[in-house]
């Protein structure tokens, strides 16, 4: 037996998890599933598969059973197996393997395996039994990793309908454990939970914000000023405390750019994340003989433990997936860390001593912080997990037991693109291509670039094009993907190594096809495109000002810049790989691209091809367009006019017009008849009718017809006799329609003999009438019905306002002798007489009449 050819380090007996195990066991041995709640530094990711696995004799004598560990994350797979084989006396591959994506390492003896979360799946999908797996642990789980929760849905399934005898343990660093025990229980109620409880130290908390304010995060983008303060909180640390220090920091970018400002600081500076190179990883990991600084991602959280941290200096940032799936970009944003992230990086301090944790932020931002980290599955791209369903057969997710369900729009959205992709038919079942995409272990548009780019551009190159999607080139490499891959294949620094590497892979998962004619910068423009079909994108000028370039539009409707100090030059067509939105910016910035020509860009986009005939209202033109149009997405290639479109649709698109430019801008109203009805309706209401714009357009069918099925352009509707048409709507059913000129008049007639028009475009309406005109007159009719009095516009003999009353006769007595006084001098031919009401009203001069 294996279990009897190794010697098991005693250092084993010191691992707080130890007094868990009998629980453990019990557990498993009655329900067969279980939930392990252990702090990080408890032993729970290393001592507790080799317990399952039957290894620790000194725990009882139990039969071997093949154990499979899932991690999230291939650093923490590294690090973990090699600590169980440190513990066993052995080397990884021996009694303790690993297996990430490109590289697997286990021999004829591995009992114990520890996997990607992303490994496991695809071992899921090639034979869901897992043959010859007695127990799978999934770690971290508390991490809501979409991998993570997807397999343990996969594994219930398994366990349900295939092997019952299937053991399950979910091992969560946090206690929030009741939603987890649920998911796994059965019948008998929930899944048991075990809790190990580790030696837990006190840990002073130092708030430590920024002395002056910050700038928030955008996208990936962070304060430098934050960053220097982040800096320069570790010296104070190393200052004011013992021990090693232990810095958490969003992203690989930040981490650099903090260790450049530490250089000189009095410890080593180590950098741990996913991209370090091993040496180094090794490094963070065990023990030092001089002070340490580690700078690390969120992988320090809890998949990995750091020995001889005392001070832990928290950023307070994070980064998550965030998707826009109506312009088709996909990225990781910075965000403020949960209160559950900070207590997680806190507990770092005080696992082996008293410790301390400086966090650079203040107190009170606490209250605006989340509880939990946002799971994934709300927030990232689902079309990896949508393929994933359907090759399992359930692709609406509605049978996976998950801790939260998809939201619909995403998934939605995931289904859209495998249906373009080929991966999925209508129905969303997966078809052949898609079971094909699945193994690459690729995300389905890269998938879908090996599997076709390999026959046009040959394996090797579309191997190393995709290789250079999958993981993100630096930005110091500039954007152009041909140059970068060009340099690349001649580097050896530790990126060119893992595209090497992944390179090696994905030759293994594709037919040898031998290399095509097509020129290399073109071969890397259609790979690009084949994977983000979307994303291709066409200059917007054809011919840019010297020294300028133009903007572009991709074919997701997108528009798109090319960033500062581009290598790329003024190209007619690009093929996208990554795109962010920069704060307070109207287009995407384009992080990666790759030149296109038409052709290569018709032939990667063919699934977006369309030909259509549209009749709409272009507020550009403002007027009707009718056209067939060839476009490739949003990207408009030619255009012909519509000799003869449907008359429905033209019509359609003039109240379109109507509707977006608005009644009163589109048609004319010569006459004051709108204003009338809108003052009776103001002043009466019902049965008078409403004519704003609005009212109107609700109502075109009753008094725009015939004359709007007649128009075919914006100079049609200019033409129609509006006056005419607005008598459509006056309330002749009720009888009032003949009371129109009572109650509203157009033209009153004045003691001249005049007859004046009312303007009624004012709130009141208006008379505006010569003064010597009204001689005689003692006060001005009321209209409505008598409810709304005329205001009477007083006019000097040159058309002049004089005066403005709403009653006449008290002008007459008050106000007239102050008018005459003022005008009379400036017009001595007209009338002035002492007494307005008995003189006799004129049009003319005293010498004309």
């Amino acid at each position: 037996m294996i279990g009897e050819t190794v010697r098991v380090n005693p250092a084993w007996r010191e691992l707080p998890v130890r007094t868990a195990l009998p629980a453990l066991h019990h557990a498993l041995d009655r329900r067969g599933v279980a939930v392990l709640a252990a702090p990080p530094g408890t032993g729970k990711t290393t001592l507790v598969p080799l317990a399952l696995a039957g290894l620790l004799t000194e725990d009882g004598a139990r039969p071997v059973r093949r154990v499979l560990v899932a991690e999230p994350r291939r650093l923490a797979v590294r690090a973990a197996a090699r600590r169980m084989a440190w513990l066993l006396g052995s080397t990884v591959g021996d009694v303790v393997g690993h297996t990430v994506r490109g590289e697997r390492r286990v021999g004829p003896g591995t009992v114990v395996e520890v996997v990607t979360t992303g490994v496991l799946l695809q071992r899921l999908q090639r034979d869901q039994e897992l043959p010859g797996v007695d127990v799978v642990v999934l770690d971290e789980c508390h991490e809501r990793h979409l991998d993570a929760d997807t397999a343990l849905a996969f594994l219930l399934d398994v366990r349900a309908a295939l092997r019952p005898e299937l053991r399950i343990v979910c091992a969560s660093a946090t206690s929030d454990t009741a939603a987890w025990a649920e998911l796994l229980g059965d019948a008998e109620g929930p899944a048991p939970v075990v809790e190990a409880h580790g030696v837990s130290h006190p840990v002073e908390v130092v708030w430590a914000p920024p002395p002056r304010a910050v700038r928030p995060a955008h996208g990936t983008r962070v304060d430098p000023a934050l960053l220097e303060h982040v800096a320069a909180t570790v010296r104070r640390a190393l200052t004011e405390r013992q021990g090693d220090v232990l810095c958490f920091l969003p992203g690989v970018g930040e981490i650099a750019r903090v260790a450049g400002l530490l250089a000189d600081a009095p410890a080593q500076v180590l950098q741990l994340h996913g991209r370090a190179p091993q040496a180094v990883q090794d490094a963070a990991l065990s023990a030092g003989d001089g002070r340490r600084v580690v700078l690390a991602t969120a992988v320090a959280e809890s998949s990995l433990t750091v020995p001889g941290v005392r001070v832990v200096v928290d950023a307070g940032l994070a980064r998550e997936p965030r998707t826009d799936h109506a312009r088709g970009l996909a990225a990781l944003v910075t965000v403020r860390a949960s209160l559950a992230a900070a207590r997680q990086r806190a507990g770092r301090a005080g696992r082996e001593a008293p410790g301390a944790v400086y966090r650079c932020w203040a107190e009170a931002e606490d209250a605006l912080a989340a509880r939990y980290p946002t799971p994934e599955i709300a927030l990232a791209d689902l079309t990896p997990f949508a393929l994933q369903a359907s090759c399992w057969g359930d692709p609406d997710a509605t049978g996976l037991a998950l801790p939260d369900r998809p939201p619909a729009g995403a998934m939605a959205a995931a289904r859209q693109t495998l249906l373009a992709l080929g991966a999925v038919d209508s129905d969303g079942r997966a078809t052949a291509r898609g079971v094909r995409l699945t193994p690459t272990g690729l995300h389905p548009r890269l998938g879908r670039a090996l599997v076709d780019g390999a026959p046009a551009v040959g394996a090797r190159r579309a191997a190393e094009v995709v290789a250079l999607l999958s993981e993100e080139p630096p930005r110091a490499l500039g954007d152009d993907l041909a140059a970068v891959w060009r340099g690349v294949k001649h580097s050896r620094d530790p990126y060119a190594g893992r595209w090497r590497d992944e390179v090696r892979r994905l030759r293994r998962a594709t037919s040898d096809e031998p290399a095509t004619a097509l020129p290399d910068t073109t071969a890397v423009g259609l790979v690009v495109a084949l994977a983000f079909p979307e994303r291709i994108a066409r200059a917007r000028v054809e011919r840019p000002a010297p020294g300028e370039r133009s903007p572009y539009l991709m074919a997701s409707g997108t528009a798109a810049e090319l960033a500062p100090g581009t290598s790329l030059g003024a190209l007619p067509w690009l093929a996208v790989a990554a795109a962010d939105r920069p704060a307070g910016a109207h287009s995407a910035r384009v992080l990666h691209a790759a030149a296109l020509d038409e052709d290569t860009a018709l032939f990667a986009g063919a699934s977006l091809l369309t030909a259509r005939e549209e009749v709409h209202w272009d507020t550009r033109r403002g007027e009707v367009v009718a056209r067939r149009v060839e476009s490739l997405g949003a990207v408009e290639l030619a255009e012909k006019p519509l000799p003869r479109p449907d008359a429905s649709l033209v019509r359609a698109a003039v109240l379109e017009g109507l509707t977006r430019e608005g009644v009163s801008t589109l048609l004319t109203f010569p006459s004051n008849l709108r204003e009338r009805l809108a003052f009776l309706r103001a002043a009466i209401g019902d049965p008078w009718p409403e004519v704003g714009d609005e009212a109107l357009l609700e109502r075109a069918e009753e008094w725009l017809e015939p004359e709007l099925s007649r128009a075919r352009r914006r100079a049609d509707l200019a033409r129609i006799d509006t006056t005419s048409a607005l008598q459509r709507l006056l309330p002749w059913a009720s009888g009032q329609a003949g009371r129109l000129d009572e109650l509203a008049p157009e033209r009153i007639t004045v003691p001249s003999g005049s007859r004046i028009r009312v303007d009624y475009s004012t709130e009141r309406p208006v008379l505006a009438v010569k003064l010597q005109e009204l001689f005689g007159w003692t006060a001005a009719p009321a209209l409505a019905g008598g409810r709304v009095p005329l205001t009477v516009q007083l006019l000097s003999p040159a058309g002049r306002p004089a005066a403005v009353t709403g009653d006449l006769e008290g002008f007459w007595h008050n106000g007239y002798h102050a008018v005459r006084a003022d005008l009379r001098g400036r017009y001595p031919r007209h009338p002035w007489p002492e007494d307005p009401t008995t003189a006799e009203p004129t049009k003319r001069t005293n010498a004309r009449k």
